[in-house]
C-alpha cells in the first residue's frame, strides 16, 4: 500500500483555500501574461485531469490492485468532486455576469 503524503495534501488544501479566498498570489498561480479564455480552458481541463485520475485509481482498487489504497481512492473521489463543483459555480457566476451585462441599457 502507498502512503499518502500528509504534509503534500495539508500544501495543497492551504493553496486552494487561499484561492477561494481570493489570494492568488501564490507561486505556482502567477497568471499575470494569460488571457481569460486560456485560463478557463487551463482550469477545465485541470478539472478533467483530476476526475481520469480518480476514475483511474477506483478502476485499479475495484480489480484488486493491492499499490491503491481505500484512502487514496477516497481522497481522488473527494477532489474531483471539489474541482467539478468549483467549475460548476464558475460557470454560474460568468452566466449570471452575462446576463446582467446583456440587460444593462446602452
Amino acid at each position: 500500500m502507498n502512503e499518502i503524503d500528509t504534509s503534500q495534501l495539508i500544501t495543497q488544501m492551504r493553496a486552494m483555500a487561499a484561492a477561494a479566498q481570493g489570494n492568488t498570489a501564490t507561486p505556482q498561480n502567477n497568471i499575470t501574461g494569460s488571457n481569460f479564455g486560456d485560463l478557463l480552458s487551463n482550469s477545465i481541463n485541470k478539472v478533467n485531469e483530476v476526475q481520469k485520475t480518480s476514475g483511474k485509481l477506483t478502476n485499479a482498487f475495484l480489480s484488486g490492485d493491492s499499490s491503491v489504497s481505500l484512502a487514496e481512492v477516497m481522497i481522488a473521489k473527494q477532489k474531483s468532486g471539489i474541482a467539478f463543483e468549483a467549475a460548476l459555480q464558475v460557470r454560474k457566476k460568468l452566466l449570471s455576469a452575462y446576463k446582467e451585462i446583456m440587460s444593462m441599457q446602452v
